[in-house]
């Protein structure tokens, strides 16, 4: 059997994989590598754009090892969206690290033009946050050395990782970035697709050394890598991608993906919606030149919570440990836990925040401190969700998605902290799967997503809440008044 797989590129936060899908859905095989995080300075973090490559490149080789390259049909690419590469054109070597999308060296920059974020919004649909590309970019040319040089001997390329593995794959032909990337640098206009003169003008950021716009699915560019030239035929950031491997297709249908950080994503329709709410507008997808819109959510802090309990504290061996350790005592113990470890997200836009726990007793255990950081993925979900509402777009139903779902617990807390069903999906990598769909409509596989969605995409299980409304609004009171002792006056 040959060209009956959809080999998908997740080039993620924390790990590097590749996933070959058949067209009904499931993973034939896949390959991944851990990303070394580097923490120059606090608050700053980088990833070595190198290791991203060789990394992705070997686990491309891996699997197209293990199913047959000759059975690749083509290739998808989903990525960490702001995360932001230097390289040079002449000799295709980064100039220096990536900066992360956690990075928060440029809140001071971000401080200080905050005055035009009215304008930005409107024209971005983005707020002035270090979390996006644009200041990074301008950082860069301003701090290193080398980036500032190849720029001025017309030398420097920049893009996001999608855009940087799409140069390398195929050999410096092709330096393009697909809408839903380029939606998250403040530099495009969110109605036309097209880099802004304005915004560049205002981030410092020349327009010479972007990628052209491109749509998420078609004929992006080819590779040599696997043997002969395969197409790469998708690409998309990765909570867009989520949301179409969700099958949140449709006005109305929301997802939240529970990753290194959390972002919910509500679909939003062929007109870029306006916030309110301090929720981000951002294109979904570009198909045919034609952008559909979404409105997002973003939390900093997710699975980086559990990771921290592992790994800063100590309290656990492994996240698997967390689901028993929430169910072996009845509450938190009247602990509440406020994951600010990278400052604070949509909808309150904090980056200098930090984390809080309070509530703590003599009576406190770890199993208290492990269910506390549980519950405030639910909470902060829930300020999420409230927002969406006030934005009119209630949630009647959550799907959900990413390596912490697979905790019982969790989705069974985050459907009580909501008061809506949380639905699970049958293969839990929906992000790739979303890639898949796209790469899958780009090579003529399927018609248009909703065919992909209704062959690809499987619920595995619903948790309804268990929970009335008045022990609902107990627990977000004590949220609420964590957060306003986090959040800085």
């Amino acid at each position: 059997m040959t060209n009956d797989l959809i080999l998908v590129l997740d080039a993620g936060t924390t790990s590097t994989r590749a996933i070959a899908f058949s067209t009904g859905g499931d993973i034939i095989a896949s390959a991944g590598r851990p990303l070394t995080q580097h923490y120059p300075a606090s608050g700053w973090v980088e990833h070595d754009a190198g290791e991203i490559w060789r990394f992705s490149r070997d686990c491309l080789l891996e699997v197209a090892d293990t199913v047959g390259a000759q059975r690749i049909a083509c290739i998808g690419i989903t990525n960490q969206r702001e995360t932001i590469v230097f390289w040079d054109r002449e000799t295709g070597e980064p100039l220096s690290n990536a900066i992360v999308w956690q990075d928060r060296r440029t809140a001071d920059m971000c401080a200080a033009i905050k005055a035009h974020e009215p304008a930005v919004q409107a024209k971005t649909g983005l707020l002035l946050d270090p979390y996006f590309s644009g200041t990074k970019i301008r950082w860069a040319l301003e701090n290193w050395p080398l980036v500032a040089a190849a720029q001025m001997a017309g030398r420097l390329l920049v893009g996001t990782v999608e855009c940087w593995l799409i140069w390398k794959l195929s050999n410096g032909a092709a330096h393009v970035t697909d809408a839903t990337n380029a939606s998250r640098t403040l530099l495009m206009d969110l109605a036309t697709c097209a880099w802004d003169d304005d915004m560049m003008a205002l981030i410092g950021v020349p327009r010479a050394i972007l990628p052209e716009i491109v749509d998420c699915a078609g004929p992006l560019a080819t590779t040599a890598l696997l043997g002969g030239s395969v197409a790469i035929t998708g690409a998309a950031g990765d909570q867009q991608a989520a949301a179409i491997g969700q099958g949140c297709l449709l006005p109305g249908q929301l997802k939240a993906t529970y990753g290194t950080g959390c972002f919910l994503l509500a679909h939003a329709g062929p007109a870029a919606p306006v916030s309110t709410n301090r929720l981000l507008s951002t294109v979904a997808w570009r198909l045919d030149g034609k952008p559909a819109y979404a409105l997002e959510g973003a939390i900093f802090t997710a699975g980086a919570a559990v990771q921290w309990l592992r790994d800063g504290l100590g309290l656990i061996a492994s996240s698997a440990e967390t689901e028993a350790l929430a169910a072996s005592v009845p509450d938190s113990g009247g602990v509440t836990f406020v994951p600010a470890l990278a400052g604070m997200g949509a909808p309150h836009w904090q980056p200098e925040a930090r984390g809080l726990i309070c509530g703590i007793s003599g009576g406190t255990t770890r199993a208290h401190l492990v269910r506390a950081t549980l519950e405030a993925m639910g909470q902060q979900t829930a300020d999420l969700v409230e927002a969406l509402a006030a934005d009119g777009v209630p949630a009647a139903k959550l799907r959900v998605d990413g390596g912490m779902v697979a905790n019982d617990w969790l989705c069974q807390d985050l459907s009580d902290s909501l008061g809506v069903p949380v639905e699970r999906p049958r293969v839990i990598e929906t992000t790739a799967m979303g890639a898949a769909m796209l790469a899958g409509v780009g090579a003529g596989l399927f018609a248009d997503l909703a065919s992909a969605a209704a062959q690809m995409a499987a619920a595995d299980r619903t948790f309804l809440p268990t929970s009335d409304s008045a022990a609902r609004a107990a627990r977000r009171a004590v949220w609420a008044q964590a957060v306003s002792r986090t959040l800085l006056a």
